[in-house]
């Protein structure tokens, strides 16, 4: 059993000082994913703002057009 502890402790402490030299590359991946997720819903924002400027803008000209009509 203390064989056991012993190599329990050893691969523990291996793993922990492997995760050190591993954390800029885990860093650098979860940064590129939230920078595309931002850029993402960025381009999904402006998708939805351009829509909205269209019918905006359609709806105008329609009651703009429907106003000459009356008069």
């Amino acid at each position: 059993m203390k064989k056991f502890l012993a190599i329990i402790a050893i691969a523990s402490f291996a793993v922990a000082c492997n995760n050190g030299s591993d954390s800029k590359s885990t860093t650098d991946s979860t940064k590129a994913v939230i920078d595309s997720t931002a850029s993402a819903a960025k381009d999904s924002l402006n998708n939805i703002v351009d829509t909205a400027k269209k019918v905006i803008d359609s709806t105008a000209s329609a009651a703009k057009d429907s106003v000459k009509a009356k008069m």
